[in-house]
């Protein structure tokens, strides 16, 4: 993995590696993003896919359930769409206004002497812009985004994007599905996107970005990714509540509480330096 950026350490310590989510992570729940992003998602499936208004609800909560994320369980269930342009609509009207610089967390992280990576299932455009906002962009090594682990776009099957919903394939009835009296006699449809909380996706992201799991903590607001996390070996964080649920080794309320939390990231008798050249990297393809 070609991160650009320095690293040298002295003497040994328990972590190589800090691994953070981005969104509900590394600013708080609060700012309103993760709403207007479930908007934008619902207001895709009913303008880009056709999908009746009184069927978002049931239908977005058992996607999310069990594909990871809306998108993933679109695809799963037969809608075709472009890949870029669902993010573009999903991200591109988000409030990023709310987001504001963070010279607290800033000053945190870039005192810690450890390799520090981003791992989002957002796209690339979203990640960097929510790092700018946030006066971040100079203090991670790497992006694992949504282009690194699915770095083979899905085209449209239509030039024309009016036209997806018209010339979709049979779509798989999810909400029919579990409506039988024994669902889990017929399996449910593979998607095809790599995404957290999938133990595949994050083994792939240890493996492009050449990290140890058991020599890496990492930093998540999602119960079931903090205890996906776990089962691939990585020590976790559970972030944005200090109630430390099964699977979670440390439990933060606010991402700034990491020093109170962990002081040992910040052990004084360690020698080392990190420095990122000013723009982090951002990784968008698969190693073998």
């Amino acid at each position: 993995m070609e991160y650009e950026g320095c690293f040298r350490l002295s003497q040994r310590q328990k972590y190589d590696c800090l691994l953070f989510d981005l969104d509900d992570t590394l600013y708080p729940y609060s700012s309103g993003i993760a709403a207007a992003c479930g908007k934008n998602i619902k207001d895709y499936m009913v303008e880009k896919l056709g999908i009746e208004k009184s069927k978002l609800q049931e239908l977005g909560n058992l996607l999310y359930k069990h594909y990871g994320t809306t998108m993933a369980g679109l695809r799963a269930i037969g809608y075709d769409f472009d890949y870029d342009h669902y993010h573009s609509f999903v991200h591109g009207r988000l409030p990023y206004e709310n987001l504001k610089p963070d010279p607290v967390l800033r000053s945190l992280l870039l005192s810690l002497p450890l390799r520090k990576i981003i791992f989002t299932n957002a796209d690339k455009v979203h990640a960097l812009k929510v790092l700018s906002r946030l006066g971040l962009e100079d203090c991670f090594e790497g992006i694992i985004c949504f282009e690194t682990l699915n770095p083979t776009h899905k085209n449209n099957i239509s030039d024309d994007e009016d036209d997806i919903a018209s010339t979709r394939p049979e779509i798989f009835d999810i909400i029919g599905h579990f409506a039988q009296p024994n669902p889990n006699l017929v399996e449910l449809p593979k998607t095809p996107i790599v995404c957290k909380p999938s133990e595949d996706a994050i083994e792939r992201a240890l493996k492009i970005a050449n990290i140890s799991p058991q020599r890496t903590l990492f930093f998540e607001d999602s119960v079931r990714n903090i205890q996906a996390g776990k089962r691939v070996g990585l020590h976790t964080v559970l972030v944005g509540t200090s109630l430390r649920v099964k699977g979670a080794d440390y439990a933060l309320e606010s991402i700034h509480n990491i020093k109170e939390a962990i002081p040992e990231l910040w052990e004084s008798d360690m020698k080392s330096e990190v420095g990122y050249p000013g723009k982090v990297a951002v990784e968008t393809s698969v190693t073998a």
